[in-house]
């Protein structure tokens, strides 16, 4: 069977079949989980999560600024994680993570809902999966700006593309879901339940952390972040 874990805050690391649910009161329980919803509704705005860090790829300067903050518009109310706050604005060379090593993924599905927000050269973003640390891991993400979802690996801190959808219009402003499933080397990346990316690519075989990213100037909002393993 099946079930189904919402929780805010992850401390720990997380296998996804035995869960450690740490709540906002600090009460802690396993259960048997097949999936879990990170919905930052339990964090104190302000806050990052518990077990999340930010860090960056190809890092120039001070670090982006992410946090959780109540948003009226949120997927599932009151919050969302946003990165709220660009250090060098100028610098698109950089990529913006916010990510943990409490849940452990390798094969399975994530998804994540996401709002482009602002940004002059870069917007968007997505999920970021089997996380090494900030110079190695999986990322699938959509640009209102270039009109483009493409999927990329991240080996010692340079990026390569993987797979590319052209011509994908989605208004900024607007809430859009992507969604990751990967098995083995197989990796099918869909947007708003169209499935749009495929590759297969053995660069980062092993199980890592999952997170949320974005590139330069990109400031995004995420919300409802699902994991489910195989």
């Amino acid at each position: 069977m099946r079930t189904l874990v919402t929780i805010g805050l992850i401390v720990g690391v997380v296998a996804l079949g035995t869960t450690l649910v740490v709540s906002a009161t600090g009460e802690a329980k396993k259960a048997e989980a097949a999936k879990i919803v990170v919905n930052f509704d339990d964090v104190k705005a302000g806050e990052l999560p518990k077990g999340w860090e930010v860090s960056a790829t190809n890092p120039k300067g001070d670090l982006a600024e992410w946090k959780v903050e109540a948003d009226k518009k949120a997927t599932s109310k009151p919050n969302v994680l946003s990165l709220v706050k660009i250090k060098n604005p100028s610098d698109t060379a950089v990529f913006n993570l916010c990510w943990t090593k409490g849940v452990k993924f390798k094969d399975g599905t994530i998804s994540v809902k996401m709002r482009a927000n602002s940004g002059k050269a870069d917007q968007g973003g997505g999920p970021m999966w089997r996380v090494k640390d900030a110079n190695n891991y999986y990322v699938a993400r959509y640009n209102p700006l270039e009109k483009n979802f493409r999927l990329y690996y991240v080996k010692d801190g340079t990026r390569k593309q993987l797979a590319d959808a052209k011509d994908v219009a989605v208004p900024e402003g607007q809430w859009m879901t992507i969604t990751v499933v990967q098995k083995g080397d197989k990796i099918e990346c869909s947007l708003d339940g169209k499935k749009l990316l495929e590759a297969t690519d053995a660069t980062l075989p092993e199980a890592g952390g999952v997170g949320l990213w974005t590139k330069g100037d990109a400031a995004t909002s995420f919300d409802d972040l699902e994991v489910a393993g195989e």
